[in-house]
């Protein structure tokens, strides 16, 4: 099975084919979502040039699942303010504070889910998604709150305050936009019991 440093090498042909050396299958960017949350490892290059363009590949596929869904997962002020960090001097600070917030907040819900089970167990309350999709709904308005702090310390003249209560709106209506989503779901399960 060919590897590259430990992970699954996949190759893309300019018919934008992915090939995965691992199976010796052809796969499609949905095989390498699926990939991606059993938490397998791969590469991806150009099967001419030897590139990597595993970047590429898995934004393609974040915009994919964007699109494909209708869940999004990226609020609209979320990916403005993305934008506008590039070409920015906080475009280099984004990425390592990005990563370390999605690891915090991957070990948050863990701990989250195991408070659940432990607290509820298999009761009619435990399984009630009510009370962990609160919890979720605060943590991302914690995070939110961390990442615009975090952007402030760093560039304090970047936010007027008038800007900083535009986007304090912005998020909270986009908080709204989720928990109407998650009452929603919330339905859809009590329809289903």
């Amino acid at each position: 099975m060919p590897k590259h440093d430990g992970q699954i090498v996949i190759k893309k042909y300019a018919n934008r084919r992915l090939y995965n050396t691992g199976t010796s299958t052809y796969v499609t960017l949905d095989d390498l979502a699926v990939m991606v949350k059993k938490g397998e490892d791969f590469v991806v290059q150009d099967a001419k040039s030897g590139d990597d363009i595993t970047h590429s590949v898995l934004t393609q596929i974040i915009f994919e699942q964007e699109s494909k869904t209708g869940n999004t997962l990226l609020p609209i002020s979320f990916l403005r303010q993305l934008i506008s960090y590039y070409g920015d001097q906080m475009q280099m600070v984004v990425p390592s504070y990005l990563e370390h917030s999605m690891q915090a907040f991957a070990e948050q819900q863990s701990q989250m889910r195991e408070q659940i089970n432990k607290a509820f167990g298999d009761t009619p309350l435990g399984k009630n998604l009510q009370v962990p999709l609160q919890l979720v709904e605060e943590q991302v308005r914690r995070n939110t709150e961390m990442f615009h702090q975090a952007m402030q310390m760093f560039s304090p003249f970047m936010a007027a305050p008038q800007a900083a209560k535009e986007t304090r709106k912005a998020d909270a209506k986009d908080l709204d936009e989720l928990k109407e989503q998650l009452r929603a779901l919330q339905t859809k399960l009590d329809t289903l019991s």
